[in-house]
């Protein structure tokens, strides 16, 4: 089955939007880890949630380089029932890498949670200042996009 590599700017725009989740993925000194993520993406900008504290900011505190991956549309392709190579998923994917950086601020954290709430709900909200200053919010302006579609025409 063909890979096709994605270049419409529109097209990735597209994938990004329908996807549920992002994996967010950093390097920990010579070890990759990866967490699956809720988003919201706006202006070549993806924006990730998140409670304060854990792992991923001591990680990201050393290096902020991430690598986040998105993918839509997966499901089985089989060619021949009887043989097992000729079973494949089809999928339509992208990989955005970038450096994430915090978002300070109540109304910067306000608006970006509010994109984060666009991408699941289509509709904004409001808070209150203790219900933004529990959160965390993040941006990547990516600098570079990859994206494929494997098994489906374009």
């Amino acid at each position: 089955m063909k890979k096709h590599k994605i270049e419409s700017q529109d097209k990735i725009d597209e994938i990004i939007r329908k996807a549920q989740v992002c994996t967010l993925s950093m390097i920990d000194g010579d070890e990759p880890y990866a967490i699956p993520m809720n988003f919201g993406y706006i202006d070549g900008c993806i924006i990730l949630h998140s409670a304060p504290t854990g792992k991923k900011f001591d990680i990201l505190e050393k290096n902020n380089r991430v690598c986040i991956s998105f993918y839509v549309d997966e499901a089985m392709n089989i060619r021949h029932e009887k043989v097992a190579c000729s079973y494949s998923m089809k999928f339509k994917s992208v990989l955005a890498f970038g450096k994430l950086v915090d978002i300070e601020g109540i109304k910067e954290k306000t608006d970006a949670m509010n994109e984060v709430m666009k991408q699941y709900t289509g509709k904004t909200f409001t808070y209150n200042d203790p219900a933004i200053k529990g959160v965390r919010l993040m941006q990547v302006k990516v600098e570079k996009f990859t994206a494929f579609n494997r098994g489906y025409d374009e």
